[in-house]
């Protein structure tokens, strides 16, 4: 749908946004790139959903998605990492903590080699609200993810790897000060 009855606006400002939709591969590209924002909209719905019905900012469901990634990994978090994955001060991040810990998300846990260091572990309490409200989502992945050959789901790793990490990339690109503007 073309929106808007400006001069300059219409089918051709729709096709340099979209691109031309002439030929098979340009129309399975551009399915792909509408799929690919409906998943993100519909991710950030329910991420929504559950940071509202616990209690949480939005910043808070970020900061607990890398808290779990990280201890998935075997590799958790210490609170200045976390800072750097959510782009925020460490103040701003030790108040998400705090927040995340006192609804029992989180836990802050003393390294046994290192004293002074701190790892961010998902809370027994935490998991157990996130597997009520996100459990019967990981039966119907699963049942999508078993659609799939090993060499089809390793192509779509390969594929959201590259897309994640160009997204990343431009994020961080109009996220910056330009050259232009930080030396005024």
């Amino acid at each position: 749908m073309i929106v808007g009855s400006r001069k300059g606006t219409g089918r051709r400002d729709f096709v340099t946004m979209y691109g031309k939709r002439d030929t098979p591969r340009n129309v399975l590209e551009q399915d792909v790139e509408a799929l690919i924002r409906r998943l993100t909209v519909e991710s950030q719905k329910l991420a929504h959903a559950f940071a509202a019905r616990h209690g949480l900012h939005a910043t808070d469901f970020e900061a607990l998605v890398h808290v779990m990634d990280a201890e998935g990994r075997g590799s958790p978090l210490t609170p200045g990492e976390l800072s750097l994955a959510l782009g925020l001060g460490s103040g701003s991040t030790t108040s998400v903590i705090d927040r995340l810990e006192a609804h029992g998300h989180v836990r802050r846990d003393r390294d046994d080699a290192d004293r002074r260091k701190v790892h961010l572990r998902y809370a027994e309490a935490g998991m157990a609200l996130a597997l009520e409200f996100f459990g019967p989502l990981r039966g119907r992945g699963d049942a999508v993810v078993a659609g799939f050959s090993d060499d089809e789901l390793d192509s779509v790793r390969r594929f959201l790897t590259g897309m994640s990490d160009t997204i990343a990339a431009h994020r961080h690109l109009v996220t910056q000060p330009s050259a232009s503007t930080s030396s005024t």
